[in-house]
């Protein structure tokens, strides 16, 4: 009976919480659906359905808002238009956008992030609910969730491959229709069905026993479990203290000079406030005495350690410039030593003021013009002309090419320019060439190829033509698919004959010790016509992109004179610069005509 009866429970969560966020469910159905469409026809539906995901992130806060301050049906509709708008208006700033780049996705990470982190604030500002239980809550809906839409997934792929094993064959992307249903639409209806609603303006106007219920479900909600007491209480304080006392060996041992140049360190750093600061809170309502000393001690430790690494973060600011992973690193940084002053200042019930600043200080790093990717577009186009004017590169706006350039400052304009390439800022800085493409004008624009200064060491290259792209054979005689490798121990090997008006040709690979030529040649084995494969290789030699794909005119190498037209269409490249001699292999096509 009670295992019906928690049953039956569930199901009526599912069923509250979907009346008590309406619009929420609608954007998640939605995404659902898109997401559906993008599984079965292999289309972009991307835009879409993150921006669906927005949707649902808002209509959550706002909902939230709605029962702290409102109790009006009027209030809720205008606070569900508010975030229909809202939606409307953030689909409309990435539309532009030819995709989803690392900008638009960073951005929109953090504006979740920040709606999440205001969702479990804004129920409890000035309310006898503090932080600490919303933030419990949410804490143990969030992996009750997740762990039962894992079980419910893995039960239902069981039963997918037992179907398509035992009974009849099934398309693989059943899976992903299931992943879609129970982590889109059933994980975060579950977790919003264990979120209790926190006592609001409604509440003015409620008797007294719906009082005592709701209480009652909050308490329980927000209740810490044995099981998660003895975690944090007796395991993960003791390891964290563990690791502080060697954090703090490291940083005095090496102060005067290590610590300031290890890039290893910072991110272990940040890590580690996070961690803090996580386990501050999630510890703030337990009494045993590791908590309690927890929370009188490491706060005050946090702030120098974090201090140290801000001073690090900057001081390593002067030669590589401000990229948007360094921003948010000093941003936190900031934030966490603002955290560990205030936590070691105020009661335990005020940490919701942690909540607020983390809050300000997101909103901060994305919107402009201080956020994270407008200071570092700007940071890095200036340090990169800083550095083609110290030596004498940019005249009147146009960059001269210069091949005398230290290694130091190779290293420096390949970095920024890779960064700026990476981040799609190229087109927003006036001196560089039109449409400039890291992969194929850098040695051109520059006069040095852009990994030089590694000394081609630990690069491999994995280039591949993009599929289903027609090739014109119009006005060649024969074509055939063959593949090049170098370094080679043959002398020569054929590739086909071609016949012609009666005549024969060969056509033939050649190796020296580290060349491949191609070449045709006639009966009495007079060539017509060779080209070096060393020739398309090299073009690829200090090739970037992040998908590994190359246009055919990419990939599209000719060569003709009087007697003969050969012309290469690379299907795949490898290069691989970590072997002695370099390994270069690739399968391509080449087209022949004989004049």
């Amino acid at each position: 009976m009670k295992q019906s009866e928690k049953l039956l429970s569930k199901i009526r969560g599912l069923t509250d919480a979907i009346v008590r966020y309406p619009l929420t469910v609608t954007f998640l159905l939605a995404a659902a659906a898109v997401n559906a469409f993008d599984i079965s026809t292999d289309r972009d539906y991307s835009k879409i359905l993150v921006t669906y995901v927005v949707g649902a992130f808002l209509s959550v806060v706002f909902q939230a808002v709605y029962e702290r301050y409102w109790k009006k049906l009027s209030a809720r509709a205008v606070l569900m238009g508010a975030a229909t708008l809202l939606t409307g208006g953030y689909y409309l700033i990435i539309i532009p956008a030819p995709r989803l780049g690392m900008e638009i996705g960073i951005r929109t990470s953090v504006a979740l992030f920040t709606l999440l982190i205001a969702f479990i604030w804004v129920p409890v500002i000035k309310s006898r609910i503090t932080f600490n239980e919303s933030f419990m809550a949410a804490f143990k809906s969030f992996f009750n969730s997740l762990l039962f839409s894992g079980v419910i997934f893995g039960g239902i792929s069981i039963i997918i491959g037992t179907i398509d094993q035992l009974l009849f064959n099934v398309d693989y992307t059943a899976y992903s229709h299931a992943a879609n249903i129970v982590f889109i639409l059933f994980a975060p209806m579950y977790f919003l069905s264990l979120i209790p609603v926190y006592p609001g303006e409604s509440e003015k106007t409620e008797t007294q026993e719906i009082s005592r219920f709701r209480d009652v479900h909050i308490e329980k909600a927000s209740h810490c479990p044995k099981f998660l007491e003895i975690l944090i209480s007796f395991i993960i304080i003791p390891l964290i203290a563990v690791f502080t006392v060697i954090l703090i060996i490291y940083i005095f041992r090496n102060i005067g000079g290590l610590f300031w140049s290890d890039n290893l360190l910072e991110p272990m750093l940040v890590s580690y406030s996070i961690t803090v600061i996580l386990v501050y809170i999630l510890a703030s309502r337990l009494e045993n005495k590791f908590a309690v000393l927890f929370r009188r001690i490491f706060p005050k430790i946090l702030v120098p350690i974090v201090l140290f690494q801000i001073v690090s973060s900057v001081m390593k600011l002067t030669g590589t410039g401000i990229t948007h992973t360094r921003y948010y690193v000093i941003l936190f940084g900031i934030f966490a030593a603002a955290a560990g002053v205030l936590l070691s200042i105020i009661p335990v019930r005020k940490n919701g003021l942690i909540a607020a600043m983390l809050i300000v200080f997101a909103v901060i790093s994305i919107v402009p013009p201080m956020d994270a990717f407008t200071i570092s577009r700007i940071s890095q186009a200036n340090l990169l002309k800083n550095l083609l004017s110290k030596n004498g590169m940019l005249e009147n706006n146009q960059i001269k090419p210069n091949s005398s350039l230290s290694e130091k400052d190779r290293k420096s304009i390949a970095d920024s320019i890779g960064y700026l390439s990476m981040m799609e800022y190229t087109n927003k800085i006036e001196w560089l060439p039109d449409n400039f493409k890291i992969n194929e004008d850098f040695y051109s624009t520059f006069g040095f190829n852009q990994y030089e200064w590694t000394g081609t060491v630990n690069q491999s290259i994995y280039l591949n033509i993009e599929r289903e792209t027609p090739l014109d054979i119009t006005g060649y005689d024969s074509f055939v698919y063959f593949n090049v490798n170098i370094p080679n121990n043959n002398a020569n090997a054929g590739i086909c004959k071609i016949v012609k008006s009666g005549k024969t040709y060969n056509l033939s690979k050649n190796w020296t010790q580290d060349q491949c030529e191609i070449k045709v040649t006639d009966a009495n084995n007079q060539e017509l016509i060779s080209f070096s494969m060393r020739q398309s290789f090299d073009k690829f030699n200090d090739y970037y992109t992040n998908k590994g794909l190359i246009s055919v005119e990419q990939a599209t190498f000719t060569t003709e004179n009087a007697l003969a037209k050969l012309t290469f269409v690379v299907q795949n490249l490898n290069i691989e610069k970590m072997q002695t001699p370099v390994y270069y292999g690739a399968d391509l096509y080449v087209f022949v005509k004989i004049k």
